[in-house]
């Protein structure tokens, strides 16, 4: 499937902007089942621009923005062919004790490497109560990914998707204890819950492609962007992807921008303003197939 996918973010400001530092996470991943056919960002003010790619693959734009200003306005615009094949929902994967001590011994270093997430992370502690949640879904010699998947469907059927109650702050423990939040929140528990057992899980940040009611139009800029985590599951099987929001296995549906230990290190836009007073945020993005890939 092909996607063109457009994503623009706008700043409001109550006092002029003297400066700005901005962080841009906003071009899709290259991958063996995702090709970027083309991508470009666009910054209103006029900006100095950099661009590098992170150690886990994603592209980074950095802009500085020195010239006074009350609207910042980046436009990210991509077009994307996705070939990932149909998940198994029947895969068990190798009984999770066999991963956890593959993951521990395991020597790798490369940015798909095991270690880099099994480990606690700035937004995902190591939390009792959330490995004792996620526990029950591994008895003794469960499959990996049986028990990945039973875990994400208790999270969507124990969790309420509450847009506006919680924001990017909010501690992991608090959405847990509250059953409640969004798309990162849901991820941000599965994988402090995985982590907890010992079982390597990333974050992904990424959009899913929505689709409308029979008989209803597509709505321009209604879509979002979305997360969703991604289980090691042992050096044949690589890492899976899982989304608890929605209790699916990644499809073709879903586009990754970046992946990383938690939200801090994929966020789309974040940085730094000289200014005073307050400002507002609106986002809107695209995910609009134009054909099959």
């Amino acid at each position: 499937m092909i996607y063109e996918i457009r994503h623009v973010t706008t700043y409001e400001y109550e006092a002029p902007v003297v400066a700005a530092r901005c962080v841009m996470r906003l071009t899709p991943l290259a991958g063996p089942d995702q090709e970027v056919i083309a991508s470009e960002v666009r910054i209103e003010p006029s900006a100095s621009v950099t661009r590098h790619v992170g150690f886990f693959g994603a592209t980074t734009h950095v802009a500085a923005i020195d010239v006074p200003h009350e609207e910042l306005r980046i436009e990210a615009r991509s077009r994307v062919r996705i070939a990932r094949p149909r998940p198994d929902t029947d895969a068990e994967g190798a009984p999770f004790e066999r991963v956890r001590e593959a993951a521990f011994a395991s020597r790798a270093r490369g940015p798909d490497a095991p270690g880099h997430v099994l480990f606690p992370s700035e937004l995902v502690p190591i939390v009792p109560e959330v490995t004792a949640y996620a526990a029950a879904s591994f008895p003794a010699g469960r499959g990996v990914l049986a028990g990945a998947r039973d875990l994400m469907a208790r999270i969507n059927a124990d969790f309420a998707y509450a847009p506006g109650e919680t924001h990017v702050a909010t501690p992991m423990r608090e959405a847990f204890a509250a059953r409640r939040g969004v798309c990162q929140d849901f991820a941000h528990v599965m994988i402090a819950g995985l982590r907890g057992l010992g079982l390597p899980a990333r974050y992904v940040s990424g959009y899913l492609r929505t689709i409308p009611p029979p008989g209803k139009p597509r709505l321009v800029g209604a879509d979002a962007t979305h997360a969703w985590v991604e289980l090691w599951c042992g050096e044949e099987q690589g890492h899976v992807g899982l989304d608890p929001t929605n209790a699916c296995l990644i499809g073709t549906d879903h586009i990754a921008l970046a992946v990383g230990r938690d939200y801090a290190d994929v966020a789309p836009v974040d940085g730094v303003i000289h200014a005073s007073g307050g400002q507002s945020l609106a986002v809107a993005v695209d995910v609009e197939p134009v054909g099959e890939g």
